[in-house]
């Protein structure tokens, strides 16, 4: 895990994991310097993304989420815990909701139970493992950002495609074949800590309406649309996602 803001000295701990395909210190960086001074925040990498090394075997959601919450327990200590999760790290939200270990309460935001098809994931794999990563960058300009966000941030959006491009083919592929199989939604009602659940207003890979029918079944749930972010709202407006992050957990456990 890496230290995205905040000290040790910090009362409470908030760990955060990004998108398939991005790196967390570039997803996240802003919003968790937005935090720092409320939260220890610190930040995992999906195997071969960023500072993590890349995979050696397939793994699954519920494996993502035993090595976070294996961490974070150990990261925390006797401080409170907090989680939030963009996307495939939101699904390991949901996994974590069921078992939460330290976390009090748990925030996914562009995320659902179940991400995509089958199908879908096992043709992204094959794509992959065929033409390589580079095959990926023109479909995820379009699929990760609201509209004007790639000529207002150029340099931005730059960065978090070239880090697609870069990432292990293998260690991408992998956590497909993982989102392919797992469906949390008939688990979703034994949720065990409050869930706040957040869209993008322009998130073309889930849209508002569609999150809020996936997520209604959680029994503690709040639902938040970020406005004019697509995909990656983190990194879209960090500001937003900061303060709708620092409101919703000082109302939802023990905050300390």
């Amino acid at each position: 895990m890496t230290r995205l803001g905040g000290s040790t000295n910090t009362t409470d701990l908030l760990v955060v994991g990004p998108s398939l395909g991005t790196r967390v210190e570039s997803l996240l960086g802003r919003c968790a310097h937005a935090l720092a001074d409320r939260f220890d925040v610190v930040g995992w990498d999906l195997p071969g993304h960023g500072r993590s090394q890349p995979a050696s075997a397939p793994y699954t959601i519920a494996d993502l989420a035993d090595a976070v919450r294996e961490e974070s327990d150990r990261q925390a200590g006797t401080r409170p815990a907090w989680y939030a999760g963009v996307s495939i790290a939101g699904l390991v939200g949901f996994q974590l909701g069921l078992d939460p270990g330290p976390f009090r309460a748990v925030a996914t935001l562009a995320s659902a139970p179940r991400i995509g098809s089958v199908e879908s994931w096992q043709e992204r794999a094959a794509q992959v493992r065929r033409a390589g990563m580079q095959s990926l960058v023109a479909a995820s300009a379009v699929r990760w950002f609201a509209p004007g966000f790639l000529d207002r941030e150029p340099r931005t959006a730059g960065r978090l495609l070239a880090q697609l491009s870069d990432t292990d083919s293998p260690s991408y592929a992998w956590p497909c074949d993982a989102l392919a199989v797992c469906d949390l939604r008939p688990r979703l009602g034994d949720t065990k800590v409050p869930l706040l659940v957040a869209a993008g207003e322009q998130d073309q890979v889930f849209t508002p309406q569609a999150i809020r029918a996936a997520t209604e079944a959680a029994p503690d749930m709040t639902f938040e649309v970020v406005a004019g972010c697509g995909h990656l709202p983190p990194v879209e407006d960090a500001t937003a996602v900061a303060a709708m992050l620092s409101l919703y957990f000082p109302e939802h456990g023990d905050f300390e």
